[in-house]
């Protein structure tokens, strides 16, 4: 048996204890000031927009899936511009908003990334039926596959 007194759960003592270490338990919560802003591209955001879309759909999530990838957002400074046909898709994208945000600020380094979503009714939705119309779509978002399919000497 332990040799040191017993100290009442209700002590001031122990009370102060509690609170010491639940202080050095909390997560240390960093300044706007101090989260990165490293610089990206447009190529860039736009890969990990796919990507995010992508996985939501392998998840189930299929219209926001749609909804991402009805065409492809705009990158002004650390703005992300995108475009939605009608004002229920933009309440069905607010939804999965905030997640989208937290994971292009966490992939691209950079935590002043704000999403504006901006209606416009005239939007097509702009599907890739044919092998061809991939290629284009891929291409458009990395031009580096087009010297990968160069160099290997790939057919489409």
């Amino acid at each position: 048996m332990s040799d040191a007194p017993k100290v009442s759960a209700l002590s001031l003592s122990s009370i102060r204890a509690k609170k010491e270490l639940e202080a050095q338990l909390k997560p240390v919560q960093r300044h706007h000031d101090e989260l990165p802003t490293e610089p990206f591209t447009e190529t860039q955001m736009l890969e990990q927009w796919v990507k995010y879309a992508n996985r939501l759909g392998e998840k189930g999530y299929k219209i926001v899936e749609a909804l991402l990838l009805i065409n492809d957002p705009k990158l002004d400074g650390t703005r992300i511009i995108h475009e939605l046909p009608n004002e229920s898709s933009k309440i069905d994208f607010e939804s999965e908003k905030h997640d989208l945000l937290g994971y292009l600020r966490g992939k691209l380094h950079n935590h002043n990334i704000t999403i504006d979503i901006k209606i416009n009714e005239s939007i097509e939705l702009k599907k890739a039926f044919t092998t061809q119309e991939k290629y284009d779509r891929l291409n458009g978002i990395n031009p580096a596959l087009d010297l990968l399919r160069k160099t290997f000497d790939l057919d489409l």
